[in-house]
């Protein structure tokens, strides 16, 4: 039973909050962050701090000799104690009981959709009519989506990927909530385009109305997802690509070229820009006011 007692006194002297010690016996913190709290030294003299306490463990170290320990140690060591005596120490008065921290889980807050509806806000328009985008060829494949991100409330231009998803695009934001693919728009054609990103399709489909409408379209919204389209391409009698010219766009668009023999590089088409919206903005004459 001695050895018991003895057990559970040495238990909860241990369990005594190290930093309410120290203050007990006169030595605070010269700096305190989440982790840990640095001391001058109780065991030796110093001037700049190397004794660290660690707030989730509630050990001490000092750094100036090379020791540490728990709360019966240091007092043993600052108090010139018996184990016995530390105990006793410990248990009189009123120092607070160490208890480690609670890690709260990190709940990662991602898009929540909730609302669709037909393309008419007008700072949407004008983010269409920025990019030269006609408004009645957005909304043939685009929806005004609402959205909630970090407990606040947003509308975008939207478009709808194979799994449900959304890429959503405004004049300050580029987002798209989960899942996240590829958009397959199937007009029952032999032909296929291939885009890297929304407004790369648009713009197409604003510049070469009738290519668009007598072809299936893929919109990568990612190169990433270039291998997941892949197994598509056989389906069809002729695929064009207008990936970017940057080295992204060029490596991806080799990739693809060496798959099949019926795969087409359509991007002289904008040779000198960046994509084909940069095409369309510096050559385009979308007539503002036309919705």
């Amino acid at each position: 039973m001695e050895k018991t007692a003895t057990s559970k006194s040495w238990e909860k002297a241990r369990n005594v909050y190290i930093v309410k010690t120290l203050a007990k016996l006169g030595h605070f913190p010269s700096k305190t962050t989440e982790k840990e709290a640095w001391f001058l030294s109780p065991l030796r003299s110093e001037t700049h701090a190397s004794f660290s306490v660690s707030l989730r463990k509630n050990l001490w170290y000092d750094f100036g000799i090379g020791k540490g320990g728990n709360v019966i140690d240091l007092v043993m060591l600052i108090k010139s104690f018996s184990n016995r005596e530390s105990l006793e120490f410990l248990e009189t008065g009123t120092i607070a009981t160490f208890r480690a921290p609670i890690k709260k889980p990190v709940v990662k807050q991602g898009i929540k959709v909730l609302k669709v509806e037909t393309l008419k806000h007008p700072s949407l328009i004008s983010y269409l009519e920025s990019r030269k985008i006609p408004v009645e060829i957005a909304r043939i494949y685009c929806a005004q989506v609402w959205y909630q991100y970090k407990n606040r409330q947003f509308y975008a231009i939207g478009l709808r990927n194979n799994k449900g998803g959304w890429e959503l695009r405004n004049k300050y934001f580029k987002n798209s909530s989960s899942p996240k693919t590829y958009t397959f728009i199937q007009n029952g054609s032999r032909q296929l385009i291939v885009t890297e990103g929304m407004f790369d399709f648009l713009s197409l489909a604003t510049m070469e109305e009738v290519l668009v409408n007598s072809s299936d379209a893929i919109v990568l919204n990612s190169l990433a997802f270039v291998d997941r389209i892949k197994g598509l391409l056989p389906k069809y009698e002729r695929v064009l690509l207008y990936l970017d010219n940057d080295p992204a766009g060029k490596k991806a668009t080799a990739s693809l070229l060496q798959l099949y023999g019926h795969i087409m590089d359509r991007s002289n088409f904008y040779s000198g820009y960046g994509d084909l919206n940069e095409k369309l903005i510096n050559e385009g004459s979308f007539r503002k006011g036309e919705n």
